[in-house]
């Protein structure tokens, strides 16, 4: 899942958490974090205690510890939005409007494949992965999804026409690149 926030403070970081946790089809076990000041905070550590959320953070100076979420930053978000910078009021609004949609390609339609094992033999590396599988179908396959949140989960995806919901993005993702390339760029001295 994915929110814009307006700034790095507590208070939208916590807002754009407490949406998230609200629209998840299951209750969030861990936030693993990067080091940086808008999660390493007393707010959010708080936040994770009160609903016995497991938090843990990147060690310092080990890029590679947030790696699937880089990852996921390129393929989801670069590759859908890219590279410009968004700070006005009106691109945070269509940034998560993008958000809301894109989920719901991501979740019910991408699938993914995870990675089971890793064997190194020398300087051979073997991974085995799992057949690839959508968010959705992994969460209703899951043991402990009850049926009600099956049914509910189905009908969502019932409702989601794959083809509609990406020329949506398509249109406001154009609207976000006309709106941030229109802006006043630099002056000249």
């Amino acid at each position: 899942e994915n929110r814009s926030v307006p700034d790095k403070t507590a208070k939208c970081v916590l807002a754009a958490l407490n949406d998230i946790a609200n629209k998840m089809p299951f209750p969030i076990l861990g936030v693993d974090s990067d080091n940086g000041s808008e999660f390493i905070n007393v707010d959010l550590l708080r936040w994770c205690t009160r609903r016995q959320i497991t938090f843990t953070r990147a060690r310092p100076a080990n890029k590679n510890d947030g790696c699937h979420v880089e990852q996921k930053n390129w393929a989801v978000v670069r590759t859908v939005v890219g590279y410009h910078r968004y700070d006005t009021a009106t691109e945070l609004l269509l940034l998560n409007k993008i958000w809301q949609l894109q989920s719901k390609l991501t979740n019910y339609f991408y699938p993914q494949q995870k990675l089971i094992s890793k064997i190194r033999h020398g300087a051979k590396v073997s991974k085995k992965h799992d057949k690839a599988a959508t968010p959705f179908h992994r969460a209703i396959n899951h043991p402990n999804t009850t049926v009600e949140r099956i049914v509910a989960l189905t009908r969502t995806y019932s409702l989601i026409n794959p083809a509609a919901t990406q020329r949506q993005i398509q249109a406001l993702t154009a609207q976000l690149l006309t709106l941030t390339t229109s802006k006043a760029g630099p002056t000249a001295k």
